[in-house]
């Protein structure tokens, strides 16, 4: 039975309806007050954590929450200040964040609130990491679609996420830039890997590995490879492997050896177990070190290592394969393994860590990625442009 225009019209306005139209207050938030709202949501990046801030020390912090009048948390941040030099003016930057309801058409109900906060707290610009995917490419689909010059951007996406994008339009037809180039991200990755794992037997994920990743892992096991749970007291030797790495494979990180242990310390002292060592052990000697992170209902591979030589014995694929169990037991929607290269050519170097992530039967996912605004004003604009050369010149 059809609704007549005047019940239409009473739907169209009813009170919910009219509740979330009413503008959001933001207001900074104690520890337990965030860390509340982050177990209720669960999906939040582990970069959102409080832990987090102690990690990027050298950037001042708050955690700020959106809300209605007399009404509990309903989207929250972790927000990092840097100080411009020689000013009282700060970059402020949500990683991976905020949590916030991005499905919401009236995105002015969290934008606006947000930089009048931080326009308060003395930001010249802002830089956010909206949640939402933009699109996917399941791992049949970019394998096929290799080739010389070739570009994820290139393929028809398995998948176009609606809230992305519509999103994307909504930040950018109200001035936000999204950083980085076209095919790639800034500080965090816009292209990840992801294999999911909600509502799949540990057989089904399995049977996902293609046929060379299942040889190996049998190989790895054959061989004697085992894998252990390791402490901050083998952080050195992953640290040792990270360079070997670094250096075989053409990439630096920039990382210091007490910046992973002050990263593994300050998160597992938030929560034991956040971040976990895992070491592949063969014949006495560690060949591969891994690092993965718990948070919520998210895991996520975080950074990889491993030595030039006995690589026949497979010890990565047989880490990956442990790290996805345990991620399986513990109740994950999905196993997040980090950044990948947008390349689709396999004469690329950057290509192999692709290729490989492909292996696991997950997908590529193109996230939102991160965008950028100045605060209004001219001395705003012009600090933010001062800041865009002086990361140019990085």
């Amino acid at each position: 039975m059809l609704a007549t225009p005047s019940q239409q019209d009473q739907h169209r306005h009813r009170p919910q309806d009219q509740n979330r139209e009413r503008e959001l207050q933001v207001r900074a938030l104690s520890i337990p007050e965030y860390e509340a709202f982050l177990s209720r949501h669960g999906r939040a990046s582990f970069l959102q954590y409080p832990s987090w801030a102690r990690v990027k020390d050298l950037w001042r912090s708050e955690r700020v929450g959106w809300h209605c009048p007399g009404g509990e948390i309903e989207g929250a941040g972790l927000v990092l200040y840097r100080q411009f030099p020689g000013t009282r003016k700060y970059f402020a930057y949500l990683p991976e964040g905020p949590v916030a309801d991005w499905s919401d058409p009236h995105i002015d109900r969290w934008l606006t609130p947000l930089m009048r906060h931080l326009r308060a707290a003395g930001a010249f610009a802002v830089r956010i990491g909206p949640t939402p995917a933009y699109r996917r490419w399941d791992a049949a689909t970019a394998k096929a679609a290799t080739g010389p010059g070739r570009q994820i951007s290139d393929v028809l996406a398995t998948e176009v996420d609606p809230v992305g994008a519509a999103l994307a339009d909504r930040l950018r037809t109200r001035g936000w830039t999204r950083c980085g180039g076209e095919n790639d991200g800034d500080a965090q990755p816009r292209h990840v890997f992801r294999v999911p794992l909600a509502g799949r037997s540990l057989d089904d994920v399995w049977a996902g590995l293609n046929q060379e990743w299942r040889r190996n892992v049998r190989k790895a096991t054959k061989a004697g490879v085992e894998w252990v749970l390791g402490t901050s007291a083998d952080l050195p030797e992953f640290y040792r492997l990270l360079r070997i790495t670094e250096e075989r494979d053409g990439f630096r990180l920039g990382r210091s050896l007490a910046y992973y242990e002050q990263q593994y310390r300050v998160l597992n002292e938030e929560q034991p177990g956040r971040m976990r060592l895992y070491l592949a052990v063969h014949r006495g000697e560690i060949l591969a070190a891994h690092t993965m992170i718990v948070a919520g209902s998210r895991v996520w591979y975080q950074t990889g290592a491993s030595a030039d030589h006995r690589r026949d014995v497979r010890p990565s694929n047989a880490l990956q394969w442990r790290m996805m169990c345990d991620a399986h037991a513990l109740g994950a929607e999905e196993y997040d393994m980090r950044g990948v290269p947008s390349t689709l050519d396999p004469d690329e170097r950057s290509f192999g860590l692709l290729r490989w992530k492909l292996g696991t039967g997950g997908q590529v996912v193109e996230t939102l990625g991160e965008w950028e605004t100045p605060m209004d004003g001219y001395t705003n604009t012009a600090l933010y442009k001062a800041f865009q050369a002086y990361l140019a010149r990085r």
